[in-house]
Formats: structure tokens, sequence, C-alpha cells
């Protein structure tokens, strides 16, 4: 098995922003670092609770078209997935990360960080779902990544 595009530098340097993001957010605001609950509160905002969450979302999107003006682009689409599928699969990761309390930078990035036992079973939920989703796709349908 051979590593395509293994590019540790920016792996490493995102993971530090990552990390400081979320201490820097909890810290400073009292808030989890996580994608679905920021972007809930900009769907359905309460008073005063708005600025925080737009800028995080900002600069977020910010943060990739910076990252591949500086590195180049690290991955494109699969050929033959349409953007319907991407959009449809979206759509079914926010429904999950509703019903889920969370989404995996919520509970493995922030939760893990602050030994939450609840956060440590939805990372073993997401991981077992990803590896039996994985299984499925190659080994039972025959689609190759």
């Amino acid at each position: 098995m051979t590593i395509v595009n293994f590019t540790p530098g920016p792996a490493l340097l995102g993971g530090i922003l990552i990390g400081l993001a979320s201490v820097w957010l909890l810290l400073s605001h009292g808030r989890i670092a996580g994608i679905s609950g920021i972007f809930n509160g900009v769907l359905m905002p309460r008073k005063g609770d708005l600025s925080w969450r737009w800028a995080f979302l900002i600069g977020l999107i910010a943060a990739g078209f910076l990252s591949q003006a500086w590195f180049g682009p690290v991955t494109t689409a699969r050929p033959g997935f349409s953007l319907g599928w991407l959009a449809l699969s979206g759509l079914l990761v926010g429904f999950g990360t509703r019903m889920g309390s969370g989404c995996t930078s919520g509970h493995g990035v922030c939760g893990l960080g602050r030994l939450s036992i609840r956060s440590l079973v939805a990372v073993m939920v997401f991981l077992a779902t990803g590896i039996a989703t994985t299984f499925v796709m190659r080994h039972l349908l025959g689609v190759a990544s």
C-alpha cells in the first residue's frame, strides 16, 4: 500500500491551528468548537450570539482558500461523483450530527480533550460507522474509492 499525497507539514500545522482555535474559543467564549453546533447557531440565532459564529465559519472557509494558495490543491473530488451526491451526503452528515448531538470536531477534538465519556462513545461510533460503511462500499457493493 502506498501513501499518496502525504503532507506531514501542512497536516501538523493544521492540527496545531485546530487545537489552538478550540482552546481559544473555549477559554474566551466558553464554547465548544463543534462545527455542527456553530452552524446550527447561525441558522437558529440567539441575540448576541451570532458574531463569533459567523467569524468562526468565515475563518474556516478562508483557511481552506489560504491553504490551497500556500500549499496548492490537496485533493480533488472523485471522478464521476456528482455534485448532487455530494450535497445529499452533506445533508445526511448534518442530520446525523444533530441526531448525535454533535459532530466529529465537537466530540473528537474538543470532547476528548475535556475527557468526556460521552464524546469518547460518540467518536467510537463515528469510527465504527466509517469502517462499516467502507467495508460495505468496497467489499459488498464493489465501489472502489
